[in-house]
């Protein structure tokens, strides 16, 4: 029966953005936002080139070959995030805070050898965790719709099906809610289902609130060859926490119906996973004053991957009546390939005075895949396929020293997935402050981002779009030793 109602979830996805796993989890979880010390997000996480910074062990991990000494740092943030929200006419706007650690690290450097003449200076091994993504948000949206209700689709899909037989997730809820029905006799026989102002005149209302992230561990291990050649290989151990409530109220405001006065959808889902993958990387310095670099990173398998989840629907009537429906405890296990990654960067060095660095980045986000040994997820897969798109993405960064203090700026662009629809490119710009001396360092960093985004209450065939525009702003700061 578990097998079934999850089937049956997908065969609605069209109909209600429910919590089946398909093409949106393959994307949140793909689309990675490099977070880490305050230096490296000051500098829009162009560090391919440039090494000696925790964070640039997930990107490049070759850096960790420029590390001529030991480090131990620790990274605490602050996240604002912000929406704003524009549907059928109408605005709203809602945000989260969120503290949590952007990076904490140790990184371990030791000469090969006491003889000048052997030409592997150096070799460094490294320790900790980045964060790669946050899920912290709070949306809200609210406008009137003329043209359906949030139960119109599940009219439409309900015909024909015996009660016993409608979703446990979706329209056998409305049912038990009274809100999807059958009116007389003949309705009966034919299963030929109703609801109330089913071509809108309704006033519409969702908050969806997201916590979590997604961390990486990582386990680096580097090496200097003659002071030109930097290798490196990381593996790195991401896990995922995410948790989403929404809530959705449809009200009859205007009195349209004699009967249906409003109802309210709570829907609660929490995703948790562990992944693996592998990073490999390669800095040469071609001048004192150039540096090129280049990493692969492997598809990442999360084989682990779990969700559990519920919805309950609070109907009320005219009369003074309510009722209250309750879905099953869903739960479902399943794995996910997220893409794989390949990075060229360059990296210019003005003496002592300062650095500029840039980063390209290719990932082809049609290419994750869902699986799970009872269900083929074909239909997911292809949706992955045909509607995603291969993304460059490119980050810039400068720092420039004025004593012991660094003043730093950046620029970070993630291309749209999108093949249709959304045109959902993330820009960054942040900037920086630190302070150094030999065995201390204090960095701080702010950083802005902001997204436009396209977004369905409900299938697209029902409802227009609402017009979302989603900013973070993170203060960092980072505290680091060096021995």
């Amino acid at each position: 029966m578990k097998k079934l109602g999850f089937i049956l979830i997908l065969a609605l996805t069209t109909v209600y953005q429910g919590f089946a796993q398909n093409e949106v989890d393959a994307l949140r979880y793909s689309r990675l936002n490099y977070l880490g010390s305050a230096r490296f997000v000051a500098m829009g996480g162009a560090f391919g080139a440039l090494g000696a910074d925790f964070s640039a062990l997930s990107q490049n991990p070759a850096g960790i070959g420029l590390y001529k000494s030991s480090e131990i740092h620790f990274t605490p943030s602050i996240a604002v995030g912000t929406t704003e929200a524009s549907y059928n006419g109408r605005y709203r706007d809602d945000y989260r805070y969120a503290f949590n650690l952007a990076s904490a690290g140790i990184v371990m450097a030791s000469r090969t050898s006491q003889n000048q003449d052997n030409l592997w200076k150096n070799v460094q091994f490294g320790f900790g965790v980045n964060r790669m993504a946050n899920f912290n948000n709070r949306i809200l949206i609210e406008g009137n719709n003329s043209s359906s209700s949030f139960l119109t689709p599940y009219r439409d899909n309900a015909q024909g099906i015996a009660p016993n037989d409608l979703g446990s997730y979706d329209t056998g809820l409305a049912y038990d809610a009274d809100l999807l029905f059958l009116r007389d006799a003949n309705d009966s026989a034919n299963w030929n289902y109703q609801i109330d102002l089913p071509y809108g005149g309704v006033n519409q209302r969702k908050s969806i609130e997201t916590r979590g992230s997604l961390n990486e561990m990582v386990f680096t291990v580097g090496g200097n060859y003659a002071d030109k050649l930097y290798l490196g290989a990381t593996i790195g151990v991401p896990y995922i926490n995410y948790s989403e409530t929404s809530t959705f109220t449809e009200t009859d405001d205007e009195g349209n119906s004699d009967y249906f006065k409003s109802f309210t959808r709570t829907d609660n889902l929490e995703t948790s996973g562990t992944g693996i993958n592998f990073k490999f990387g390669i800095i040469y310095r071609v001048t004192d004053w150039l540096r090129l670099g280049g990493a692969v990173h492997t598809p990442t398998f999360y084989s682990g991957m779990s969700d559990n989840w519920n919805a309950t629907i609070k109907s009320y009537f005219d009369n003074g009546s309510s009722m209250t429906a309750r879905s099953p405890e869903g739960f479902y296990e399943y794995e996910l390939t997220t893409p794989m990654r390949a990075m060229g960067n360059i990296g210019i060095i003005v003496g002592k005075s300062g650095v500029i660095s840039a980063d390209y980045e290719f990932v082809d986000y049609s290419t994750s895949r869902l699986r799970a040994p009872d269900y083929d997820f074909y239909n997911e897969n292809e949706t992955i396929r045909t509607s995603y798109l291969t993304a460059n993405n490119f980050r810039v960064g400068t720092e420039w020293r004025y004593g012991i203090l660094n003043f730093r700026g950046g620029y970070a662009y993630s291309a749209n997935p999108y093949r249709y629809g959304s045109s959902a490119a993330n820009q960054t710009y942040s900037l920086g402050l630190g302070f150094r001396d030999k065995n201390f360092f204090l960095d701080l960093a702010w950083a802005h981002s902001s997204m436009n985004e396209e977004y369905y209450l409900y299938s697209s065939n029902y409802v227009d779009p609402v017009n979302l525009k989603m900013k973070n702003t993170t203060f960092l700061m980072t505290i680091g030793i060096k021995y």
